[in-house]
C-alpha cells in the first residue's frame, strides 16, 4: 500500500492526450533511472499501491514497471515541478536494471564532442532472460 491517501491532482497538468512526464530516479543515488508517462489512473494506482505504474504510449495500456521484467519500483516519493506539469518519482528500484536494455538507466548513451554517441554502460542482464516467459 503506498504511503499516501491522496494527492490533489488538480495542481497538475496532463497534455492533451491526458499524460504527464514522469523522471524515475533512484531515492538512493540520484541517477536518473528513465522517463515515462502517467495519466491519472496510472498516478492514482501508484499512490494506492506504492508501486510506480506508468502508461504504455506504445501498447495504449497500463504498465505497472517490472510486470515482465521483475525489476519493480516502489516510489519512495512524488514531486512535481514549478509548473506542475512534470512529475519525478524518486523509486527504489527492486532489481539491477531499469531499462529494457538490461541496463541500470536509460540514459547510457553520450555525446562526444565529435557529434557522435558514445554508449558508456554494458547491460547488467541479458534481456531476453529478463522478459522470458
Amino acid at each position: 500500500m503506498g504511503r499516501w491517501k491522496s494527492i490533489d491532482m488538480t495542481k497538475l497538468k496532463f497534455d492533451d492526450r491526458g499524460l504527464i512526464p514522469v523522471v524515475a530516479q533512484d531515492a538512493n543515488d540520484g541517477v536518473v533511472l528513465m522517463v515515462a508517462y502517467m495519466n491519472k489512473e496510472s498516478l492514482q494506482l501508484t499512490i494506492d499501491t506504492g508501486v510506480a505504474t506508468y502508461w504504455s504510449r506504445s501498447r495504449q495500456k497500463l504498465w505497472k514497471k517490472g510486470e515482465s521484467s521483475g525489476n519493480i519500483q516502489n516510489v519512495a516519493d512524488i514531486l512535481t515541478d514549478c509548473d506542475g506539469d512534470t512529475l519525478v518519482i524518486k523509486i527504489e528500484q527492486v532489481g539491477d536494471a531499469a531499462c529494457h536494455t538490461g541496463r541500470r538507466s536509460c540514459f547510457f548513451n553520450r555525446a562526444t564532442s565529435e557529434g557522435s554517441w558514445d554508449i558508456i554502460s554494458d547491460p547488467l542482464k541479458d534481456p531476453k532472460e529478463m522478459y522470458k516467459k
